[in-house]
C-alpha cells in the first residue's frame, strides 16, 4: 500500500496519530489524523481503522499521544479500551502502553531522574511501548505466515472470510499473512472472498490486497460460500481472529460460524490464524464474550442507498461465535495448535515466543 495503515506524527506534525480511512477503500486512499483520543475513538468506532492487531496497536499508540498531550491518561486510556467490546487486543493494547506510562512515572520518583521532567519521561515509555507492540505484531505475522505454510497443499483453492491483511497489522496480516505466503510459494491456485456484509470487507478490503499483491481470486456472495464448498472447490477455510476465549471459542467477523458450520460438513478443514495476544486467557467460554451491535443502518442501506422500507428494524451483530470443536487448527506466532483445546490452549499460554527477525514489510509507520 502507498499510505501505511497506522503512523505516529511527531511534532511539529504532532503528536498525532494518521490512520488510512478503510471506509473509502478500495476507491480512494484517505488518511485521517487523530489529533487527539476522542478524534481517535471516533476513528475505532467508525471502523476507519479495523481488525484485532491493529486495534491493539492503535490502542497504545492513543495512550502515548494523550500522555504526550498532557491529557489525563488513565481517562483515554478507559476511553479507548471501550471504544469496541468484542475484540481483545484494543484493551490489551491500551493497557500495555499504560502500564508502562504508569510505571515510568513511579521511576520518576527516583533520585537518578530528578532533574527530568515525570511528564516527559511517562510519555516516552508509553510511545517505547506502542513502537514495541507494533514491532511484535509484526514479526508475529511473520512467523504465523511460516507456520500457517505447513497447512497449505500445493495447488491449494483458498476460501477467507472478512480482512486479515496488512490492513489489520503492523506486518502482512494474520490469515492473509498465511495465504501471501502460499502465493509467494506458488501453493496458492485461487483464493475465494467472501464479499462479508454487511460492511463488505472482503470484496472492499481483502480483494483490494489481493488484486495488490497479483493473486488470482474471485470475490463471492457469502450464501454461496454453501455451494462452493459442496462443490469440492475449497481445500481449506483461512479466518482470523476477533477474540479467542480459554476455551478455544472464537469470536469474528458475522459470517465465520456459519463458515466453519459449512466447512465440518464439507470435511473441509476450517483454520483460525491469529496472535496469542487475541488469546483471551481470562475468559472461560464462548458465551461470555460481549458481542458488539451495530446500527440498523448498515444492514438497511448500501453505499448511501436505502435497501429496505424506511423505519426497518435489523439485526446487525458484528461478530459470531465459533465453538472450538468446529476450529480444525490454531495458528499462532508460537506455533500450529491442534486440537484446539483448554489445555493445548494453556500450554501454549507457557510456550516461549518463536521468532527470527522482524518482516521487511511492515504497513505501520513509526
Amino acid at each position: 500500500m502507498s499510505v501505511p495503515t497506522l503512523q505516529w506524527l511527531d511534532p511539529p506534525r504532532g503528536p498525532a496519530v494518521a490512520l488510512l480511512d478503510q471506509t473509502r477503500l478500495p476507491t480512494e486512499e484517505k488518511v485521517v489524523t487523530c489529533e487527539n483520543v476522542p478524534e481517535l475513538v471516533d476513528a475505532i468506532r467508525r471502523l476507519v481503522i479495523r481488525g484485532a492487531p491493529a486495534l491493539g496497536v492503535a490502542g497504545a499508540f492513543g495512550v502515548a499521544l494523550a500522555a504526550c498531550r498532557g491529557d489525563d491518561v488513565v481517562a483515554a486510556a478507559r476511553l479507548l479500551g471501550e471504544a469496541r467490546p468484542t475484540a481483545v487486543n484494543l484493551a490489551w493494547g491500551t493497557g500495555r502502553a499504560l502500564a508502562a506510562y504508569q510505571a515510568a512515572l513511579g521511576r520518576a520518583a527516583d533520585p537518578e531522574h530528578q532533574d527530568q521532567d515525570p511528564q516527559r519521561l511517562a510519555a516516552g515509555a508509553a510511545l517505547d511501548e506502542a513502537r514495541a507492540i507494533a514491532a511484535d505484531d509484526a514479526a508475529a505475522s511473520a512467523a504465523m505466515a511460516r507456520h500457517g505454510l505447513g497447512l497449505i497443499p500445493e495447488g491449494a483453492r483458498i476460501l477467507t472470510h472478512c480482512n486479515t491483511g496488512s490492513l489489520v497489522s503492523a506486518g502482512a496480516g494474520t490469515a492473509f499473512a498465511v495465504i501471501m505466503a502460499a502465493h509467494r510459494a506458488g501453493r496458492l491456485t485461487r483464493l475465494y472472498v467472501d464479499e462479508t456484509r454487511p460492511l463488505l470487507q472482503g470484496a472492499r478490503l481483502t480483494a483490494y490486497e489481493a488484486r495488490q499483491a497479483g493473486i488470482d481470486y474471485a470475490v463471492l456472495a457469502d450464501s454461496a460460500a454453501a455451494g462452493l464448498l459442496a462443490s469440492g472447490a475449497v481445500d481449506v477455510v483461512l479466518t482470523g481472529a476477533d477474540r479467542i476465549t480459554a476455551d478455544g471459542s472464537v469470536a469474528n467477523k458475522v459470517g465465520t460460524y456459519g463458515l466453519a458450520v459449512l466447512a465440518q460438513y464439507h470435511s473441509v478443514p476450517f483454520v483460525v490464524v491469529a496472535p496469542v495476544s487475541t488469546i483471551d486467557f481470562g475468559t472461560a467460554t464462548g458465551g461470555e464474550i460481549v458481542v458488539e451491535h451495530r446500527a440498523a443502518e448498515e444492514v438497511t442501506t448500501l453505499g448511501g442507498q436505502v435497501l429496505a422500507p424506511a423505519g426497518s428494524a435489523a439485526y446487525n451483530p458484528a461478530f459470531d461465535v465459533t465453538p472450538a470443536s468446529l476450529v480444525s487448527a490454531l495458528v499462532t506466532e508460537r506455533g500450529i495448535t491442534q486440537p484446539v483445546t483448554t489445555g493445548n490452549l494453556r500450554l501454549l499460554n507457557t510456550r516461549p515466543p518463536q521468532r527470527k527477525s522482524a518482516p521487511v514489510d511492515v504497513s505501520v509507520e513509526l
